[in-house]
């Protein structure tokens, strides 16, 4: 059975747009109810997929943050080119890292993160979740358990090199991030055992904001927009959104 991978996604509305980044491993449909919501309340969105990211594991672990980058100056490029002057910036775990960085390298109105890291795990714990989408993305194919093993076990001996280069990331936008001076919303789900929740903390105390707000979700684990209180999760990102100094 072959299946049909989530797309990147453009949902124009209207003229306030908001760039929205997925986690690592994840794909646009972890922000796409955040999307259409958005859409109906009159703001545009866009999400790509960051490189290597919605295909077969074996494109993921050739991909890196060089590419994964460049896919945000892309799609920040084209919101634009096709006319959006006024730009905010949002993400869910590394897309949060990556609003940041967004945050500090380009023009935007706003920032706000999601369950995002400032503290890694190592390598080895990374790797292990690079594993889990390649045995999720292949029984999704249909393929047998046994041939999904030895594609596994392909994986792991080629292993992802980039990991390390992930690490270096989140430390380089955590060193960065006193230079985000756009209001800043930090999001963190209580529950959430995929990352350090101390990492929401950081971000809001390192952070240049003057206008800057956290708020923790007592009911939510790492994928917040996908949990139980995602339409409160909606709620809170429309507030911050509607009170940041657009001109349109």
């Amino acid at each position: 059975m072959r299946i049909t991978p989530p797309k990147p996604f453009f949902f124009k509305a209207g003229p306030r747009a908001v760039l929205l980044l997925h986690g690592f491993t994840g794909n646009s449909a972890d922000v796409r109810m955040l999307g259409r919501f958005l859409e109906k309340k009159g703001y545009t969105s866009i999400a790509p997929h960051l490189e290597g990211h919605g295909v077969e594991p074996e494109k993921l672990v050739e991909s890196g943050p060089e590419g994964w980058w460049r896919e945000v100056e892309q799609a920040y490029q084209q919101l634009k080119d096709e006319g959006y002057s006024e730009i905010a910036v949002g993400g869910l775990s590394l897309g949060g890292v990556l609003s940041l960085k967004t945050g500090y390298t380009f023009p935007v109105k706003g920032v706000f993160t999601m369950c995002s890291p400032m503290i890694m795990k190592s390598t080895d714990l990374l790797f292990e979740g690079v594993i889990n989408y390649a045995r999720n993305y292949k029984k999704l194919e249909g393929k047998e358990d046994d041939v999904i093993e030895e594609e596994i076990k392909g994986l792991r001996e080629h292993g992802m090199r980039s990991l390390s280069d992930l690490r270096e990331l989140v430390q380089d936008v955590r060193d960065h991030a006193d230079h985000v001076y756009a209001p800043t919303f930090v999001v963190q789900g209580s529950l959430d055992n995929v990352i350090d929740t101390d990492s929401a903390n950081i971000i809001y105390d390192t952070v240049e904001s003057f206008d800057k707000r956290i708020k923790w979700y007592e009911k939510s684990g790492h994928v917040i927009t996908l949990d139980k209180e995602k339409e409160q999760l909606h709620e809170d990102v429309l507030e911050f959104l509607e009170s940041l100094d657009w001109s349109v």
